[in-house]
């Protein structure tokens, strides 16, 4: 008897899908696991391959049309066998028999995989698997990828291929109780042993915590509203390398790290180009007279910006103590509002964590941020010949409604300038 195979939910969300091709015709012979149908659901494009052997004696939907989740998408039975009445009973039937008969398919699919009754007005049992990367979600119907041909002349559908895969069971050890002994997903559900199993799924779950939420919140409002664009200079740290050590050797009453020198330059390439030290305030934009950097300190949680206030006016030794000062407090949770809070640029800096190159996304309300890689020994040419060199690689990630990318290049090639040659930054009483 005829077998009525209905448009199934494959996702949470589907209501609808739509036939992206036919791999059978009307009077084809259809096995048991042969590729019947490519479905288009709201989340991916799916392969469906039968559970029915017979004849394709209807298609319900044709090739580029949509059907309801129940819809009758085919009908499979004995050659010569006449479905006009079951063609009209189904769409006859009412809207809550059709809920309840896809509800019945979703918890009983496997039954009706294995004894294959005659069914009217029952969702037919399918299998699924994804054409595109996009991720779908698995319901009654399986989800799979086709996978290559394994184990020699082993004929089994692409599913059970896959969960094959999946499970690390040799299909050579499998009996198949498909058409010609073919193996199809119920023989690798039903498979019992011989299989290697090496590992199982875990995993764990935490809650979120206020700080997550935050920086998610922020920094999602941030990427997903403020257009950003990239910019990445290289810059030669022969001279800021030697600059520090005797600044370190001779004359800070501190130790000064790279990252001072980096907050020290940027503050006084913002003064420069104050278009760049700005915010973007919906129905205008402020340009920051003062410079207020925020400083990257990553906690356990996450990342919090403490600020370093009028950057441009204090000391390397000042701004290094500033910023290890907040680092302890970030680190003990001790920051108050008051220190995170009025930043008009930030800098992130991974340079300490071997990253060479990164971008980063725009603390709100600035306009900018600068992402500092670490400082990398590479050949560079100098004066014709290719020697030693030490480059780091710095990129400014922009607000496009605020900053202009000729803007963004002048504040970075400034910033460039004082790093190349700090000596520009060491002007009177600036250590």
């Amino acid at each position: 008897m005829a077998e009525v195979v209905k448009m199934p939910k494959l996702s949470d969300t589907m209501t609808e899908g739509v036939v992206a091709e036919w791999h059978k015709k009307v009077g084809d012979e259809v096995s048991s696991g042969e590729l019947l149908a490519e479905i288009e659901t709201d989340k991916a494009t799916m392969e469906f391959e039968s559970f029915y052997d017979g004849v394709l004696l209807h298609i319900g939907v044709e090739k580029g049309n949509a059907a309801p989740v129940n819809d009758i998408l085919a009908i499979i039975g004995e050659k010569g066998e006449d479905v006009a009445k079951i063609i009209e009973e189904a769409a006859q039937a009412k809207p809550e028999e059709k809920t309840e008969a896809s509800a019945s398919a979703g918890a009983n699919s496997d039954t009706q995989k294995e004894e294959a009754k005659p069914v009217e007005t029952k969702s037919a049992p399918v299998e699924a698997k994804p054409t595109s990367t996009t991720t779908t979600t698995s319901v009654a119907s399986s989800v799979n990828i086709v996978s290559p041909e394994t184990n020699g002349k082993v004929k089994a559908s692409p599913l059970a291929k896959r969960l094959a895969e999946e499970r690390h069971i040799n299909l050579s050890m499998v009996k198949g109780t498909g058409e010609g002994g073919r193996i199809v997903k119920r023989d690798i559900d039903n498979y019992q042993g011989g299989g290697s199993f090496v590992g199982i799924e875990k995993y764990s779950e935490v809650p979120v915590s206020q700080m997550r939420k935050v920086i998610a919140q922020r920094l999602g409002e941030s990427k997903f509203s403020a257009p950003h664009f990239y910019l990445t200079i290289s810059m030669d740290m022969d001279n800021a390398i030697a600059a520090r050590k005797s600044i370190n050797n001779n004359i800070a009453p501190a130790k000064i790290s790279f990252n001072d020198l980096v907050i020290k330059a940027v503050a006084k390439a913002l003064i420069k180009h104050p278009k760049v030290n700005a915010s973007w305030l919906g129905d205008k934009i402020r340009f920051n007279e003062h410079v207020h950097i925020g400083v990257a300190v990553a906690v356990d949680e996450g990342l919090l910006v403490p600020v370093v206030r009028f950057a441009d006016g204090k000391t390397l030794t000042q701004i290094g103590a500033e910023v290890k000062d907040y680092a302890g407090k970030a680190k003990a949770k001790k920051l108050q509002p008051e220190d995170w809070e009025g930043n008009t640029f930030t800098i992130s800096n991974l340079g300490m964590f071997g990253i060479e190159e990164f971008t980063a996304i725009i603390n709100p309300p600035d306009a900018c941020i600068l992402a500092v890689g670490g400082i990398s020994q590479v050949p560079v040419v100098k004066n014709g010949q290719i020697v030693p060199g030490n480059v780091m690689k710095v990129t400014l990630s922009c607000d496009h409604r605020v900053v202009d990318g000729a803007v963004g290049s002048a504040f970075l090639n400034t910033f460039k300038e004082y790093m190349e040659n700090p000596i520009l930054l060491l002007g009177e009483n600036q250590i």
